[in-house]
């Protein structure tokens, strides 16, 4: 019951963030029928559209497991957009210093180097927590301007190209871009990145439901307390799982930047980083919901400029929508406590239900008979009728 009662919170969400899309549609004269007809459209159209809203969405998919395994574990990983820019970096950087490698041996060297340098810069703040109980939430987000400076400084000294504002192009044996797949959706620009990150939800859903680790962690999530009583090592716990978490979104760095683009901008901290907590909050915290709900935001995102173009509506409406399912998502507490009020209202009122046959019963005239309650008023109302 409580699985579907997240996913209802959840569906709650997507319709009040439309609902309001739509209020203020309706405020700048415009038809949100249309509109939402249009930002539908934009996203899924056709192949090509389809292609481009999945590639749009595969570092969400990643930053949002990320951000959902760190709250499984009692943790609130707000850090990932640094860990995604310095895990992209990581990666860049292998692939800028080894142009010439094939790419069955660059990429798998690559990915590696990215998700190890995300788990990096994400057990920093897991370590100032177990050790010394500061905040992830202030440490991680130090961590994010951290790598905002090193990343610029690290490109400013040797990965510059040809503009002083990004970095140089990566050479296409290092891209995870393949004409195959882009062709397969009539040349858009999705990538083998969302390989990867299917690949992260399977093997996410598997550490924290089959596994005695992802048990462990979730009961420090739980109460740490309790888990600690029960001997399990809360320190270490906590800082493998900022390490996981920061894996994944080095993972989400290595798919923006190795196949959604090809280099690094310079003093731009990937939002994406930051709407994975959304993707979250939207997916329950739960690897299948962050997957769907990466995918809605993809649906969106990919829209909001087909709306725009064939409608006139300012796309600062789609990221309305988005802030205020965010919004909503975000207070699901609030919605889950008006859920549990009518369930326990529905609930109340069958117990008086039951409670009232259950005295009717007790007033019946005493009997051995093992008969049912039906026949034994049918008998009686013979009675009165003779």
């Amino acid at each position: 019951m409580s699985r579907y009662k997240k996913l209802f919170v959840s569906l709650i969400s997507i319709f009040l963030g439309l609902l309001v899309g739509a209020l203020f549609m309706m405020m700048t004269g415009h038809n949100p029928i249309k509109g939402f007809s249009f930002l539908i459209q934009g996203g899924l159209k056709n192949i090509e559209r389809i292609g481009n809203t999945i590639a749009t969405a595969t570092p969400l998919i990643l930053t949002g497991l990320s951000v959902a395994f760190a709250f499984r574990t009692g943790l609130f990983n707000i850090g990932a957009p640094g860990q995604m820019l310095f895990g992209g970096f990581c990666a860049t950087a292998v692939g800028l210093s080894f142009p010439t490698l094939p790419s069955p041996i660059l990429l798998p060297i690559m990915i590696i180097t990215g998700m190890l340098g995300g788990a990096v810069w994400g057990i920093v703040p897991g370590l100032l927590k177990a050790k010394f109980n500061v905040h992830e939430v202030v440490s991680s987000i130090m961590m994010n301007w951290i790598a905002n400076w090193v990343v610029y400084y690290a490109v400013k000294s040797r990965f510059t190209g040809t503009m002083e504002t990004e970095s140089r192009l990566l050479t296409p044996n290092a891209t995870l871009q393949a004409d195959w797949i882009s062709n397969l959706f009539n040349g858009s620009y999705i990538n083998l990145g969302i390989f990867i990150a299917l690949l992260g939800v399977i093997v996410i859903a598997f550490i924290l439901n089959k596994t005695t680790f992802g048990y462990q962690l979730k009961s420090v999530g739980f109460n740490r307390y309790a888990a600690e009583y029960a001997g399990i090592s809360v320190n270490k716990n906590i800082i493998f799982s900022m390490m996981i978490a920061g894996g994944l979104s080095g993972l989400a760095g290595v798919v923006h930047y190795t196949g959604n683009a090809s280099c690094i901008q310079l003093g731009v901290i990937p939002t994406q980083g930051f709407d994975g907590i959304a993707v979250a909050l939207l997916g329950a915290n739960t690897p299948i919901g962050a997957l769907l709900a990466a995918l809605f935001f993809g649906v969106l995102y990919s829209g909001r400029g087909f709306m725009s173009a064939a409608t006139k509506i300012p796309p600062e409406i789609a990221d309305t929508i988005i802030a205020t399912i965010i919004y909503f998502a975000a207070t699901s507490m609030l919605i889950e406590g008006w859920l549990d009020r009518l369930l326990k209202k529905r609930h109340d009122k069958a117990n008086n239900v039951a409670s009232e046959a259950e005295s009717v019963a007790t007033t019946l005239p005493n009997t051995s008979t093992t008969e049912p309650v039906p026949l034994i008023l049918d008998k009686e109302m013979k009675k009165e009728d003779e």
